[in-house]
């Protein structure tokens, strides 16, 4: 067994005593890498109590009315990183490796496609260093006015600002020196009508590199239910740094299948990105 001795429980007694059926248990762990049961010698599923209870408390939140992504992020609410939160409740994610260019352009297409629409979207975003954020503080001032929130991470020097500060319209979220996020490079921006989302985490021995020259370990999506699950755990990172704030950080209800009108956007999206890389 890869776990422990504890993991005794079948598949089919875990159904029974949960009340998820075996193929509901079998796609939450194809799509969402949970649960995550151990494999016996010969290859099957072996689950613990542990695994039961956790099962339990998402069908409870799914009845709350959660999102499967958000009951399932419940159960591990201090992500401490965009990227690895992603890695870790989607592992069908795959990352492939890109450099600064291609980052800031599919951060650029991202921004100008979905975070300036008349439906006030979510946007988030995290800078590692203050130099880079205050080289697109006007940016984002302009992009806030658009927005229904917009929430950025990075280090800073001072004390964070908020709406009618300094930020004018930009909540500031400070990442302290032993922060995860400090590494990453992130664009969320969620809507009623569907978004994106770039996670990018910079490979590690980059120290004195150049700016150009820098490389991340990185992936976007489009697909609503990823959106949705990395606007959920950047708020959740955002009300552990910023408590004062937690009442303008909850989470969005998850929004259905956009349609045609994702497909569009999609394309849009797509378009941009090749034109900005191709522009530089």
């Amino acid at each position: 067994m890869s776990k422990s001795a504890d993991d005794i429980l079948t598949i089919g007694t875990v159904a029974e005593r949960t009340g998820a059926s075996m193929a509901l248990l079998r796609a939450w762990e194809q799509r969402y890498g949970f649960p995550h049961p151990a494999r016996s010698d010969s290859g099957h599923r072996r689950y613990s109590e542990r695994d039961v209870e956790q099962i339990r408390q998402v069908l409870a939140h799914r009845e709350a009315g959660l999102s499967l992504e958000a009951a399932i992020g419940r159960l591990n609410p201090g992500e401490p990183s965009i990227f690895a939160g992603l890695r870790r409740r989607r592992p069908d994610l795959a990352p492939h490796v890109l450099g600064k260019r291609t980052m800031l352009a599919i951060s650029r297409a991202i921004e100008d496609e979905y975070g300036t629409t008349d439906d006030a979207p979510l946007l988030l975003a995290a800078f590692q260093e203050e130099r880079f954020w205050r080289a697109s503080k006007h940016r984002y001032r302009d992009l806030a006015r658009t927005t229904s929130r917009t929430i950025v991470f990075a280090e800073l020097a001072q004390p964070p600002t908020g709406p009618g500060g300094p930020g004018a319209g930009v909540v500031e979220v400070a990442i302290g020196p032993g922060e995860p996020l400090l590494r990453e490079w992130a664009v969320v921006c969620f809507g009623p009508r569907g978004g994106a989302v770039l996670a990018g985490r910079e490979r590690p021995g980059q120290q004195g590199v150049d700016d150009a020259l820098r490389v991340f370990e990185a992936f976007w999506s489009i697909e609503s239910a990823v959106v949705h699950t990395a606007a959920d755990i950047a708020l959740g990172i955002a009300r552990r740094l910023r408590p004062d704030r937690s009442a303008d950080l909850e989470t969005p209800p998850a929004i259905g299948d956009p349609g045609d009108e994702g497909l569009r956007r999609a394309t849009s999206l797509t378009n941009r990105i090749v034109s900005y890389v191709e522009v530089g």
